[in-house]
C-alpha cells in the first residue's frame, strides 16, 4: 500500500464578491493558467466541464494550485461555496486528469509575445519583469491573474483573469496600483489599461 497525501481544498474569498478561490495543497497546473467563461470551452479540461454543471457557475480559472470559480448573481457563496469544495476534493482525490492535451495554446502564446517583444524588447522586458517580481504574486494571491497583451506608444495593455476579471476594484488595483508602479519604475510607460475579454 502506497502513502497518499491527503487531499486538502480549503476556500479563501476574494476582492471580487463574485469569485472564490478553492485552494488545493498540491499542483493542478504545474505552468500558466487557463480561464474557461463557457462550458464549451472547457472541452479539453473535465474538472471544468463539470463545474459548470452545478448551478450558479459562471466562469472557472485554473492556475497553479488553486481554481478560482465566479458565480452568477443570483447565487449566494453560502449555497454552494461547501458544495464545490466538495466536488473539487473527490475530483482531485479520484486521480481523473484534470487537463486532457495541453491546456494552453503554446503556439498563440508564443506568437502573442513574439508581437509584443517586437514593439521596443529592452522597455517590454523591463515590463514583464516588473509584473513578475511584483504584481503577478499579488493578483493571483487575490484569485487571478495578469498577463500582458502589448506595449505600444507607452500604452500597456494587460488582460486580467480569474477573480480581478469583473472585480469592482480591478480599476482602482489597475489605475492607483499598476500604472503607478510602472510609471515610476519603467521609463515610456504613460498609461495601464485592461482588455476586455
Amino acid at each position: 500500500m502506497t502513502d497518499q497525501k491527503a487531499v486538502i481544498v480549503y476556500i479563501e474569498s476574494t476582492p471580487n464578491p463574485a469569485s472564490m478561490k478553492f485552494v488545493a495543497n498540491g499542483y493542478l497546473m504545474k505552468d500558466g493558467e487557463v480561464e474557461y467563461r463557457t462550458k464549451e470551452q472547457a472541452v479539453n479540461c473535465p474538472l471544468a466541464l463539470q463545474l459548470f454543471d452545478f448551478d450558479g457557475v459562471k466562469s472557472v480559472f485554473i492556475t497553479n494550485n488553486f481554481v478560482t470559480v465566479t458565480k452568477t448573481e443570483d447565487f449566494e457563496w453560502m449555497e454552494i461555496q461547501g458544495i464545490l469544495r466538495e466536488f473539487i476534493k473527490g475530483f482531485i482525490e479520484s486521480g481523473e486528469k484534470i487537463f486532457i492535451g495541453n491546456p494552453i495554446d503554446e503556439i498563440k502564446q508564443s506568437e502573442e509575445q513574439k508581437m509584443i517583444a517586437m514593439n521596443d524588447p529592452e522597455t517590454v522586458t523591463k515590463i514583464m519583469e516588473m509584473l513578475d517580481e511584483y504584481i503577478r504574486p499579488a493578483v493571483e494571491g487575490d484569485g487571478g491573474a495578469i498577463n500582458l497583451k502589448s506595449f505600444v506608444d507607452g500604452i500597456v495593455t494587460v488582460q486580467l483573469k480569474g477573480s480581478c476579471s469583473g472585480c469592482p476594484s480591478s480599476t482602482l488595483t489597475l489605475k492607483a496600483g499598476i500604472e503607478n508602479l510602472l510609471k515610476r519604475m519603467v521609463p515610456g510607460v504613460t498609461e495601464v489599461v485592461a482588455e476586455s475579454i
